[in-house]
């Protein structure tokens, strides 16, 4: 019988922590009715932004080291899946330009198969998160660290596409950031004409076209005007020919090398079995997947923060509510599936999840409808994207990182926020362009909960109780000291709040420690207390514990810290202490009823 109040209890929390619901966003959309007229609005709203996604995608990938049918394999089974999958209504999933910092470096050094095989581990990663429902913690990282990568992202995916703005040859390419400005510096005097004029045009369309009309994209307009221009300057001259996806990209069928994008859809293959570096197939094995699994990790964290990013945005534009688990979950198995068909890691889009929303998104089938648009595009359209120039492509992402930077808003958190904030926006900013997006997110992770700890340690502490604390409508007796103790008893924070507890000297005969406003303790917590308590023991002092909160009541059954007779006693209130204080002083215990805890019942966690 004894037990059976434990297990209802035991029940009850188990059944207040939040399911896993796999396809949120669709069951509620299908739940609250899904009509006609909204099924009009997702089909257009999804053609509008796979408009939009076609040549992004392309653009992303090849800034990945890839080849450009990959970012479209990637918009169409991520794409898909995860808003099948995921929990946001209206997000729009695929490459994005995020990851260029984490994925060039990786398709660099192992090739599209070893990229495949950390993406799908990435995928992995990201279903933990979702199974150990930790889909809100990632709301918990400080601004300052997503603000100082995001446009550290910025300047090396700009930094990235001068060389097919300008038409450079570049001899020596290289995974660090000052050798690739070195490398850029060094090719200056080899640019091309050509190349500068259908960058220039297309960038000066990007950024006009919007102000003419915003019922057809931008990049569809943009593009097309460059691919136009790169014909006519081929033809007048052709020395100011550019490159284009079919001079720069080819592909086999049946033996026969052809130049562009396979007219294909997405094909099953083993990501293991596409080729390495060297070009030979990827040999799985334990040493590839420990060398990848830093890069995997990067992959899911910066995945998981910028879907949820993504989604958190949608939820103000179209005002409705995601499922920050679920969202994780769809985001994973997308990642899961998509190297098995040629894609790679896919998250959130922020620019394609806006245009969405604008365009009159009601629910996860307009992502499915720009995903189906995709894979119709190159069934139909992949003869004429091999006409699309690089330059071109290259001011879409130039632009893409000038959005991305948020310029304004960073300079803005520069001048306004605290030392500590700029400090880590700055770090994380400089570690992103420096090295990469590994080595950022874990330095500004680890600096800003240094900066916690710090401002916790601030705020946390002890004291001589002063005239304001309640304690002092009643006179304390000689030879009794309070100390009020504030904030959580926690790593950061418990050395500093017990040193001064220490100081007490041998005249004093009760210490009452005032813990009602302590509501956490970790084992760094105890250890100070303990040692508090014990050094008070040396100098005869009682130590009267008086309200300790029920988290730092369990810590302390745990240690078996109990009732001693003429050591240490607990009070539930601080009046119980106070009158346990005088009555081992030898004074009157005043009329006013005080709850105290007796030994019998410390423990019984009630």
């Amino acid at each position: 019988m004894s037990d059976q109040p434990s297990s209802r209890h035991e029940s009850g929390e188990e059944s207040k922590r939040p399911k896993l619901r796999p396809a949120a966003a669709l069951r509620d959309v299908f739940k609250e009715g899904y009509n006609k007229k909204k099924l009009r609005d997702d089909i257009l709203a999804g053609l509008v932004v796979g408009i939009v996604a076609l040549p992004l995608s392309m653009a992303l990938a090849i800034a990945s080291g890839v080849p450009p049918q990959h970012g479209l394999y990637t918009a169409i089974v991520a794409g898909f899946v995860i808003a099948a999958l995921g929990g946001s209504r209206t997000q729009i999933s695929g490459p994005t330009a995020a990851f260029v910092v984490i994925l060039a470096p990786v398709s660099a050094k192992f090739g599209i198969g070893g990229l495949l095989v950390a993406s799908l581990m990435a995928g992995l990663i990201l279903v933990s998160l979702a199974i150990a429902r930790l889909g809100k913690l990632i709301q918990y990282i400080p601004y300052p660290v997503t603000a100082g990568f995001t446009a550290g992202i910025a300047i090396v995916i700009a930094t990235l596409q001068l060389k097919d703005f300008f038409g450079l040859k570049v001899v020596f390419q290289s995974e660090h950031y000052p050798d690739r400005v070195k490398a850029l510096a060094l090719a200056a005097p080899t640019f091309k004409v050509g190349s500068v004029l259908v960058g220039a045009v297309t960038l000066a369309v990007l950024l006009l076209w919007p102000k003419v009309t915003k019922k057809l994209p931008a990049p569809l307009v943009a593009l097309g005007i460059g691919a136009g221009f790169a014909a006519l300057l081929a033809k007048l001259d052709p020395s100011l020919a550019v490159d284009t996806i079919g001079s720069r990209f080819s592909y086999v069928v049946d033996g026969v090398t052809k130049p562009g994008i396979p007219q294909l859809p997405p094909l099953p293959v083993l990501p293991w079995h596409l080729p390495g570096a060297d070009g030979k197939p990827l040999v799985l094995s334990y040493d590839l997947l420990e060398q990848l699994a830093p890069s995997a990790s990067a992959i899911a964290m910066l995945g998981a923060i910028e879907s949820l990013l993504s989604a958190v945005v949608a939820d103000g534009l179209a005002n409705t509510k995601h499922d920050p688990d679920a969202e994780l979950f769809g985001q994973g198995i997308g990642n899961i599936l998509a190297p098995f068909f040629g894609g790679f890691a896919a998250t959130g889009a922020i620019a394609r999840t806006a245009t969405n929303i604008r365009a009159g998104a009601q629910s996860p089938i307009s992502s499915i409808v720009h995903a189906a648009f995709v894979l119709l595009a190159v069934l139909a359209l992949a003869p004429l994207v091999s006409y699309l120039p690089m330059p071109a492509l290259a001011a879409l992402l130039l632009l893409v990182a000038w959005n991305m930077s948020d310029i304004k808003h960073v300079i803005h958190i520069l001048k306004v926020a605290p030392k500590s904030d700029v400090f880590v926006l700055l770090t994380c900013l400089s570690l992103t362009v420096i090295f990469d997006m590994v080595v950022s997110v874990s330095a500004g992770v680890m600096l800003a909960s240094l900066l916690f700890m710090r401002r916790m340690a601030e705020i946390s502490g002890a004291r001589v109780a002063d005239e304001e604390h309640p304690a002092f409508r009643e006179v304390l007796p000689k030879g009794v000291v309070l100390y009020r103790i504030e904030g959580a008893l926690f790593f950061g924070a418990a050395a500093k709040a017990m040193d001064e507890v220490e100081l007490v000297g041998g005249h004093v005969r009760a210490i009452i420690l005032d813990l009602s406003n302590v509501p956490v303790m970790d084992a760094t917590g105890l250890v100070a207390l303990e040692t508090a308590i014990e050094r008070l023991k040396k100098n005869e002092s009682l130590v009267i514990l008086a309200g300790v909160q029920a988290q730092p009541k369990k810590v302390l059954v745990k240690a078996k810290i109990e009732p001693k007779e003429g050591e240490i006693v607990f009070a539930d209130t601080l009046r119980a202490g106070i009158a346990h204080a005088r009555k081992h002083v030898g004074e009157d215990i005043p009329a006013a009823p005080a709850s105290e805890t007796p030994l019998s019942a410390w423990g019984r966690g009630r």
